[in-house]
């Protein structure tokens, strides 16, 4: 960025920086909207969360979320490169006040971001009372200013000094633009604990009654099979008890009066 960060090109990575590798701040994207769109489906990234670049695959970024530390693939659209923590590619006015906004941010929470307005000039804006936006100048030997009679020679000795005192500024620096959002917890798989049932020992009612007390403690697959296999041994004992009465009426006899 010319003297933005002391050698370092504007928005382009610097020489010897392996696009694959993670844990450097020029890695580092902010999603600038919810993706998929919650009108969609439910979002696998929300606005303002930060990814970790893995692969720059045209159209489809691949990314790591460095809360949750998942992978997955996003449009490049949605998503805003940051330098440093602080400075912020292709964010707008509003899209700036919308970072800032998100729960997390306290007073002071900031971005530097490009000018919407003047090419090649950059923005301070900083969470107050309201979102406030701060031009930064450049003067002819590219030192960098807000008030006049406060020059620095790159962004990031500006930034530094707004950290500690806050110089006609609204208040000091305080954090870059975050977000807390979480990743939503991880289901944990309910356990039930199921009864041994045996259905040669207990009647129907003794099995219903044990569904009726609880519905945790028998599926309702648990369950209808039980009542099937109840009413397969009904039939079963109906059948036995017809076969042992033929069997009875074969084997009687009638005794004849005497008379």
């Amino acid at each position: 960025m010319g003297n933005v960060m002391r050698g370092m090109s504007a928005w382009n990575k610097p020489d010897g920086i392996d696009s694959s590798s993670l844990g450097k701040e020029e890695d580092m994207v902010v999603v600038l909207a919810d993706y998929p769109p919650p009108d969609v489906s439910e979002p696998i990234f929300r606005i303002g969360e930060k990814l970790g670049i893995v692969a720059q695959q045209g159209y489809w970024w691949k990314v790591r979320s460095l809360q949750t530390g998942k992978e997955n693939y996003i449009p490049g659209i949605h998503v805003g490169k940051v330098y440093h923590g602080w400075l912020f590619e292709g964010v707008t006015r509003q899209k700036a006040e919308e970072l800032l906004l998100l729960p997390g941010n306290r007073v002071g929470s900031f971005l530097v971001r490009e000018s919407s307005t003047e090419q090649g000039a950059y923005v301070l804006s900083i969470k107050h009372s309201v979102i406030r936006h701060y031009r930064i100048c450049r003067l002819d030997n590219s030192w960098y200013y807000i008030s006049p009679g406060l020059t620095f020679q790159c962004l990031e000795d500006m930034i530094n000094h707004y950290s500690e005192f806050a110089d006609g500024l609204c208040c000091v620096l305080t954090s870059p633009s975050q977000s807390n959002r979480t990743a939503p917890p991880t289901a944990v798989p309910s356990v039930v604990m199921r009864r041994h049932v045996d259905g040669k020992k207990k009647d129907r009612p003794q099995v219903t009654s044990m569904g009726g007390q609880n519905d945790n403690m028998l599926s309702y697959g648990v369950r209808s099979s039980i009542a099937a296999y109840l009413s397969f041994s009904e039939c079963e004992e109906a059948q036995s008890m017809r076969q042992e009465s033929r069997q009875k009426k074969s084997k009687s006899f009638y005794v004849l009066p005497e008379n």
